[in-house]
């Protein structure tokens, strides 16, 4: 590899820093509990996208670093060509993308659970022994469909003169690669073994964080089919995705636990203050359904603005044959963690990474709980 020189140096960093800024953005976007999918950069519909997705899942994995690489070097130094891969690149803008590649992407491919495919050095694989991604060298590609496409994406951006609609092409880029996090496996190295107030501890942390409810009702459906498979209480445990509405997926609540065929107990799940209109709607649903039993988790109990009128409808529902019961998570699992034991325990953690994994939960919530896993 080339010597590289204090420019090539400065235009990693400049990179890195520029990066991680949009990268940062990128997962607020996704992460904001008000959105269900943020709006393409580049528009609904727009000609780059499936081209974009093609070349960051293209069958050759050296592929995969070239948009990232290509696209942040030019947005770093906007007088570089996007298509240069080498200084020795015919025509102005040459630089050695090779520093940006495996300074830049490749630290921030394993920094995200090697999304990208995990090459240490992609810039040295055949496929970029190259001066740069153009239609001059498709005959030295095997996966000459795949380089049209690279080729066709630089040539757009390298057309424009538009500073804006070329971070919106990175952006892009940054959001497909993002939503490929979400096919990523991720290890939970649950423990051996794990006293109850480390357990405690580690659902605090987790739950911590706002999530819009996704963290809470993964930790509450691990913890009611753990309580089935120890206790026999439950034959199955239901629960879709948290930004799924109830009805819809056919369910009565966030969570449904069955036992013979019936539903013996709906459980709905509020990171925040339980409201008296919550608690109506949910009331009069399971009245339909001749269901009895009904458990809000409310993180911060009931709504004081509406506290006297929440108890009167609770009270008033008793006596009409529906039990309610309004905790919060701590106070409720407490004692269920007793009598799990240590193997219960370790059981419960163990079924927290699986719901994740089922519902195919975000992957910064996934790695949230692998990470703290790590730390028992």
């Amino acid at each position: 590899m080339a010597k590289r020189t204090r420019e090539d140096q400065g235009l990693a960093y400049t990179c890195n820093v520029y990066l991680h800024q949009r990268w940062e953005e990128v997962q607020r976007s996704f992460q904001d509990a008000s959105l269900d999918e943020p709006s393409d950069p580049l528009g609904e519909g727009h000609e780059l996208i499936p081209l974009i997705r093609d070349c960051l899942r293209s069958p050759a994995l050296t592929y995969h670093y070239v948009l990232p690489t290509q696209l942040l070097a030019k947005l770093a130094d906007p007088s570089l060509d996007a298509h240069a891969i080498q200084a020795g690149y015919p025509g102005p803008g040459a630089f050695d993308a090779r520093t940006v590649a495996h300074d830049v992407i490749v630290p921030f491919d394993r920094a995200n659970e090697r999304v990208l495919g995990g090459s240490p050095e992609p810039y040295v694989n055949n496929p970029l022994r190259v001066p740069g991604v153009t239609a001059a060298y498709r005959a030295a590609q095997k996966n000459k469909v795949d380089w049209d496409k690279l080729v066709a994406v630089l040539d757009v951006v390298e057309k424009s003169e538009n500073t804006a609609f070329v971070r919106s092409v990175f952006d892009q880029v940054l959001f497909e690669i993002y939503r490929m996090l979400a096919d990523v496996s991720v290890v939970y190295p649950t423990p051996n073994r794990i006293s109850l107030d480390r357990t405690n501890l580690l659902i605090q942390q987790y739950l911590a964080a706002r999530s819009g409810g996704e963290r809470m009702e993964a930790v509450c459906t691990a913890l009611f089919r753990t309580i089935g498979k120890r206790f026999g209480l439950f034959d199955e445990v239901r629960r879709e995705k948290v930004n799924v509405a109830d009805m819809p997926a056919g369910l009565s609540a966030d969570i449904e636990c069955w036992c013979a065929g019936e539903i013996v107990l709906l459980v709905e799940v509020k990171d925040r203050e339980l409201t008296l209109v919550q608690l109506d709607s949910k009331l009069d649903t399971a009245r339909a359904r001749h269901i009895s039993e009904i458990l809000f988790v409310a993180e911060q109990g009931k709504d004081v603005q509406a506290l006297d009128a929440i108890e009167f409808r609770i009270a008033s529902e008793f006596v009409s044959g529906q039990n309610v019961y309004v905790v919060r998570f701590a106070d409720f699992s407490l004692g269920i963690l007793i009598l799990f034991g240590e193997d219960g325990r370790v059981d419960f953690l163990r079924e927290v990474g699986v719901e994740l994994d089922r519902v195919n939960a975000r992957i910064e919530h996934r790695k949230a709980w692998a990470e703290l896993l790590k730390q028992v």
